[in-house]
């Protein structure tokens, strides 16, 4: 017999190349393990380049948006002043800009608006302004009013869950574009007589007011669906048997759950909230002259495209490359939290 100290060697091989990239690729699975789910959505997200260059995209106009003044100011003009009729030869006898593409020139780099005379690249920049900051403003009531109501009805069910779900129901098949042009001028009539002249901040108010009460219906409806699923998991019956009041199961199990989906809606909700406002504007019924916003701009270039298409072109290419940046930056968005969702 052979002693357990005499028992014969087993020769060992040198580890090859391939069990040097299997012991690497193992390091990386264990190291990405680390990491927090945050980290690596991030991750995930850097390794996107459609979603990175989107994202740069949309961070530049913010951010143009938001220096809009100091941009006006070192390019020595304001969307208010009629440059056109202040200063001969800059319009033609029918209005319209004497130079060629709209009157481009290295005093007015985006040309001039027609009849009026107004710098086009300002109005650009405000409009933008105007634009952005009043969809992020309305987005905000439109996504929380949302996430309440789909709590709420989720996690109690039964007559709650049937009776949130009717109303949601009711919302949705309201027409959105009729009802929007319908309710803005009746809720205005709230605050302005229409003998008067309205404000620039109570038009603000009335859009942020009705675009939060007729855009939320989206956002409820996925996370209802979101927590009807996740209140019969296994953390939510702890939570109920510790006695855990509902509050705090919706506030500490529920919605942190909830954040990705919440997230990912966010992102196709600002968008459509941009194409919403200027709408409401484009029809008459949202922001009015003389203050710059991409809608009206739409609105004035539609008598004039047949003359002066040039300045339909800025404002319409400007939302077409935002849009389309948001929307890309939400899909990376989702990829990045879910990698399967895009499979």
């Amino acid at each position: 017999m052979t002693s357990p100290t005499q028992a014969p060697s087993v020769e060992t091989d040198t580890p090859g190349t391939g069990e040097v990239s299997l012991s690497k690729d193992a390091a990386g699975q264990s190291g990405e393990q680390s990491l927090s789910p945050g980290q690596l959505m991030w991750r995930r997200f850097k390794r996107d380049r459609t979603g990175v260059i989107s994202a740069c995209v949309v961070i530049s106009f913010f951010v143009v948006a938001a220096l809009a003044p100091v941009i006006s100011m070192v390019y020595g003009k304001n969307p208010y002043d009629l440059y056109g009729q202040d200063t001969p030869g800059l319009l033609d006898a029918f209005g319209y800009p004497a130079g060629a593409n709209g009157g481009i020139s290295g005093d007015f780099w985006f040309g001039l608006e027609p009849q009026l005379g107004r710098d086009v690249f300002t109005q650009l920049l405000y409009g933008m302004r105007t634009s952005l900051f009043t969809a992020l403003v309305c987005t905000i009531p439109m996504v929380l009013l949302g996430i309440l109501i789909g709590l709420i009805s989720g996690y109690f069910g039964g007559r709650v869950d049937y009776w949130l779900g009717r109303i949601t129901d009711f919302m949705m098949a309201l027409p959105g574009q009729l009802t929007l042009i319908a309710t803005m001028p009746v809720v205005l009539a709230l605050f302005v007589p229409p003998t008067k002249e309205t404000p620039v901040y109570v038009q603000f108010c009335a859009i942020v007011v009705v675009l939060a009460v007729l855009g939320w219906m989206g956002m409820a409806r996925l996370v209802r669906s979101s927590a009807l699923t996740l209140r019969e998991r296994e953390f939510v019956e702890a939570a109920k048997v510790s006695g855990a009041s509902p509050w705090r199961i919706i506030r500490k199990e529920l919605l942190p759950n909830l954040m990705t989906p919440i997230l990912v809606q966010a992102t196709y909700m600002l968008p459509s909230a941009i194409l919403t406002v200027a709408f409401l504007s484009y029809v008459g019924v949202g922001y009015v002259e003389p203050t710059p916003d991409w809608g009206r701009m739409f609105a004035a270039a539609a008598d004039y495209y047949q003359y002066d298409p040039a300045y339909m072109f800025f404002p319409g290419i400007a939302m077409v490359i935002f849009v389309l940046a948001f929307n890309l930056l939400g899909d990376s968005v989702r990829d990045a939290f879910d990698p399967k969702s895009g499979r």
